[in-house]
């Protein structure tokens, strides 16, 4: 009788932890099996008179097949846009920050500077609005990048070059 009360006891326990283990796995891969649908936000005619920069999105380590990104970024004065052909790789808990530094190529670039987060990517692909706060000073953030706050890891940057 000991042994029956025994192996339920290891069955029900079991259940627990592969219960938790399947949810939190669940919890990963979501956004790779069901990502959300591609964005089409657009910008005000007042928000396109005043491009302040532009750059592109680009695979900053061609090892990584996971963590990549393509696709344009309007800076403007109150916003930065994410152009129609924008598109990440997908993963769990990306933000989009503006970078005080330049040609951002690595993840120890961006751990060590105070970066401006716009807020959580709203979709992997697709155009997208992020409002900047006021009081900052746009001439000093020279890149865009997409950054995993769940990994601190650097998906995507884009180096800006100042409006003609």
């Amino acid at each position: 009788m000991r042994g029956f009360w025994r192996g339920l006891a290891i069955f029900f326990l079991g259940g627990i932890l592969g219960t938790g283990f399947g949810v939190a796995l669940g919890f990963f891969f979501f956004p790779f099996v069901f990502p959300p649908p591609p964005a089409a936000e657009q910008l005000t005619e007042a928000d396109r008179s005043l491009l302040v920069a532009s750059g592109t999105f680009i695979h900053a380590n061609p090892t990584d097949p996971v963590h990549y990104g393509k696709g344009k970024v309007s800076v403007y004065r109150r916003a930065v846009f994410l152009e129609p052909d924008f598109e990440v790789g997908p993963g769990p808990k990306y933000h989009v920050y503006l970078v005080p530094k330049a040609k951002i190529r690595d993840s120890a670039a961006v751990k060590d500077v105070m970066f401006v987060d716009l807020g959580r990517l709203r979709a992997f692909k697709g155009s997208q609005r992020y409002p900047i706060p006021a009081g900052v000073d746009l001439k000093n953030y020279p890149s865009v990048v997409i950054w995993c706050e769940a990994f601190s890891v650097l998906i995507s940057p884009a180096d800006l070059a100042p409006a003609p």
